[in-house]
């Protein structure tokens, strides 16, 4: 895991999202096509506005959403609320590479249908080019949280169990470790404790299960204070 820290949450934000569009851009050129999956949260804010200003390969990429809350359309609480609104808006006229999770739908059907959107522009397996990853308080990583049996699902797409009073869809375990790169972005001072524990590998943490594949941890300086050396 290379770990990279900016002076402030912004910073980090850019640097990430600048790391992302490089590897869409690298893998659009290696295969015609690319994928992207993003994660929602406070945190990813900064990213998305930081990810609408750099030169991706619009025509070409499809994105995907690593988790989505079971809230009504147009809902603060929708991930895609965010998405749209400060990423795909800002695409060109006529893209059409955006995958929402269908949420209103049974969950298990909607499960089942996003795992095969997936498998239809990643391959089967389904192998996502870029996956975007924060990280909870509680150690959490997409909406995989502690003692959730989603932590131990099989499928590339899981209903979660109740979480801060609402259900969710989430990429799972498996298919995040499947993809290609990993890039997370950790800002603020409450995330320092939890930030150092991930990247140690504690074992308490979801997160952790991921640690140990490559990928690139963009931090700012106020989440990376606990950090050795930093």
């Amino acid at each position: 895991m290379r770990v990279v820290v900016r002076p402030g949450s912004s910073s980090a934000a850019h640097a990430a999202a600048v790391c992302i569009a490089r590897l869409l851009r690298q893998a659009a050129a290696r295969r015609g096509t690319c994928t992207l999956a993003l994660s929602g949260g406070a945190t990813a804010a900064s990213l998305l506005d930081a990810l609408a200003k750099q030169r991706l390969p619009w025509p070409v990429v499809s994105i995907f959403q690593v988790d989505e809350r079971v809230a009504p359309e147009g809902s603060a609480l929708r991930n895609l609320t965010a998405l749209r609104a400060r990423l795909a808006n800002q695409a060109p006229a006529g893209w059409s590479g955006l995958r929402p999770m269908p949420v209103a739908d049974d969950l298990h059907e909607a499960a089942v249908a996003y795992a095969a959107r997936l498998e239809a522009a990643a391959g089967r397996p389904a192998m996502l080019d870029v996956v975007h990853l924060g990280l909870g308080e509680d150690g959490h990583t997409a909406s995989l949280v502690p003692g959730d049996p989603v932590l131990d699902a099989d499928a590339d797409v899981a209903a979660t169990e109740s979480y801060q009073g609402t259900r969710r869809l989430t990429l799972t375990l498996p298919c995040l470790a499947r993809a290609r790169h990993r890039v997370w972005l950790v800002t603020g001072g409450a995330k320092g404790d939890v930030l150092s524990r991930f990247l140690n590998g504690d074992p308490e943490l979801p997160a952790s299960r991921l640690v140990g594949l490559s990928g690139a941890c963009f931090a700012d300086a106020a989440a990376a204070a606990m950090l050795a050396g930093s």
